[in-house]
């Protein structure tokens, strides 16, 4: 028989932010219910997003070497992109990790409940599932619905030429052309696959530079290598209008230039999945449809809190992961400290990867440092060599404080942001770290040399 509870928590969506709230919840003795509409748990990152297209850029990655591998004096043959094959494998990593925790989570003891849920009330859930509407009632509603991808007014996603993320996802081949508009993270991953895959990719973004959240430096450093690979984009340039034509779709600036592509992929961003789920009669409130929350992600409802992409917070899964953790370990009587989004590490999986914690020196700037700042180029550092990559590590520091912001462009830097984490969080002296012995040959070394002449004892810097 069913059980309706009531349970200590009730989680609403089993994305990054639900589950992790579930699995904190229940290793601290509480009785949690997690309802998700999907068959699949794990929500947009696993199923549709950071791991499906983490993998596809693995399999770039793979196209670009294969072709490049006679400058390491290895001779292979490039034939092209299966792209059943690649799908198969994308889609089997992900399978694998919805199983994986799937089987975690029914090892706690969650109850999941497969449906659509909404709020009935401050302490109760109901579910349309398969077999008909459950009522779950909970002491305490946890709220992680998501999001979903964003268009413009007056452009339609149809799926077929002008589509989103999720659609970008489930093709079965290589498009000829494409234009992406948005040159945010999801834009930016997109067209590193595509033009690895073989396609012309011509990026949109109607602000100033790609990655604009990003140090100008580092986004200019980007830019510099797309050139490079091929990629084009039109920055400071709004779209206008597109329509199909026979051979795909044609796209107008602002400034009346047009763009013909096979496809458009909208990567304008990821709006709250909000509507139908009861806020407003429950009394949640919310703005431009995302839950208020407090740094504890309390609503205005003292029974309900929220995680992860429904609340105004970095989208990001391991926000979601922090988030859900917080929210757990506040109702299981611990008392967490509020998440410092500033540091957070961001990564973008392009190729050259872009990461960065911390804040930019414009955003120190307007906050009132002084600052004093590093950038080490890559071309120093020998195992940036043997990879055959370029980029930069660049640190930001308070005039005689402590690291504000560490920003990095290459090959693999997203492993190495994780260091910068803790610089940031620990809010660590340049010269403290420059303590620090880094292995060699190893791209962390570039970190430390940043820090070596942030400290004003600069070891293999010119100049």
């Amino acid at each position: 028989m069913a059980n309706n509870g009531p349970f200590d928590i009730v989680v609403l969506g089993a994305g990054s932010g639900g589950y992790a709230c579930a699995l904190r919840a229940a290793e601290l003795g509480k009785s949690v219910a997690l309802v998700e509409r999907d068959e699949s748990l794990g929500g947009t990152c696993l199923n549709r997003g950071c791991i499906p297209t983490k993998a596809l850029l693995h399999a770039a990655e793979v196209a670009d070497q294969s072709r490049e591998a006679a400058k390491f004096g290895v001779r292979t043959t490039f034939e092209g992109i299966d792209v059943a094959g690649v799908n198969a494998y994308k889609d089997k990593v992900v399978s694998t990790t919805v199983k994986g925790l799937t089987g975690l989570i029914k090892s706690r003891g969650i109850e999941v409940v497969h449906g659509t849920g909404r709020l009935a009330g401050p302490t109760a859930v109901e579910v349309d599932t398969a077999e008909g509407t459950r009522r779950i009632e909970g002491a305490h509603i946890v709220l992680g619905t998501g999001s979903a991808p964003k268009s413009l007014p007056a452009l339609e996603i149809d799926g077929e030429r002008v589509i989103s993320s999720d659609h970008a996802l489930r093709l079965e081949h290589v498009p000829g052309s494409v234009v992406i508009l948005g040159g945010g993270v999801i834009g930016v991953e997109f067209a590193s696959v595509w033009r690895s895959f073989g396609a012309e990719v011509t990026i949109v973004e109607a602000l100033p530079h790609l990655l604009p959240l990003e140090e100008e430096s580092s986004s200019k450093r980007l830019e510099r290598a797309f050139r490079k690979r091929g990629i084009k984009f039109e920055l400071g340039t709004r779209f206008q209008s597109a329509k199909t034509t026979q051979g795909g779709i044609s796209v107008t600036l602002e400034d009346g230039k047009t763009i013909d592509a096979e496809l458009l992929l909208v990567a304008v961003g990821r709006g709250p999945v909000s509507d139908g789920i009861g806020l407003a009669e429950a009394g949640v409130e919310t703005e431009r449809g995302f839950v208020k929350v407090d740094e504890y992600c309390r609503t205005s409802v003292p029974t309900i809190s929220a995680v992860g992409d429904l609340v105004p917070t970095p989208q990001l899964a391991h926000v979601g992961f922090a988030e859900g953790i917080l929210v757990a370990e506040r109702l299981g009587g611990l008392t967490p400290p509020p998440i410092d989004y500033d540091g957070v590490p961001r990564i973008t999986y392009s190729d050259p990867e872009v990461a960065s914690v911390g804040i930019t020196s414009a955003v120190a700037r307007e906050r009132g440092y002084e600052i004093k700042e590093v950038t080490y180029d890559l071309a120093g550092n020998p195992k940036s060599k043997i990879l055959g990559t370029q980029g930069e590590v660049k640190v930001i520091a308070a005039a005689d404080g402590p690291v504000l912001g560490i920003h990095m462009v290459g090959a693999r830097v997203g492993e190495l942001i994780a260091e910068g984490q803790l610089i940031y969080n620990w809010e660590a002296l340049p010269g403290e770290v420059a303590q620090l012995i880094h292995p060699h040959p190893t791209q962390s070394e570039a970190v430390g040399e940043a820090h070596l002449a942030l400290a004003g004892k600069p070891l293999h810097v010119h100049g």
